[in-house]
């Protein structure tokens, strides 16, 4: 996926909008979990359940983003579904850039006091905090 520059897109920033809703629907660790799965072929909602330890209803209503999200697709297999990736090759660039860019920023996402693990908010832009480091040096 190409994410347009300023000139490219949109007067509204549309495309970055949809870029953004992507990266949103890939923002829960349930749902990577679930897509790991999945890249290694179709699987039940009761499969995901046991591989994953969630509830049934959790799995389902992550599944239900995903396939709204168009990044999975079901079918029907007698009174189941199978959930299969849509596109999986472009998912798994997607995940591999993700793992090579974790791999060079190193702790900042993880302590990003916006964004970072254990944040349970999604700030507004006049919400975002300033780390402290950078705060200073401003």
């Amino acid at each position: 996926m190409t994410i347009p520059t300023a000139a490219e897109s949109a007067p509204d920033g549309g495309d970055l909008q949809v870029a953004a809703a992507l990266f949103h629907s890939l923002s829960d660790p349930s749902r990577l979990a679930i897509l790991q799965h999945l890249i290694f072929g179709e699987h039940r909602v009761r499969d995901l359940t046991e591989h994953l330890g969630l509830a049934q209803s959790t799995v389902s209503a992550h599944l239900a983003c995903l396939r709204e999200c168009g990044l999975v697709a079901s079918r029907p297999q007698g009174r189941a579904s199978v959930f299969s990736l849509v596109s999986a090759p472009e998912l798994l660039a997607v995940l591999a850039a993700a793992e090579r860019l974790l791999a060079t920023t190193g702790q900042g996402v993880a302590l990003c006091p916006n964004y970072g693990v254990g944040t349970t908010t999604n700030p507004t832009p006049e919400e975002l905090k300033v780390h402290a480091t950078v705060g200073a040096d401003r």
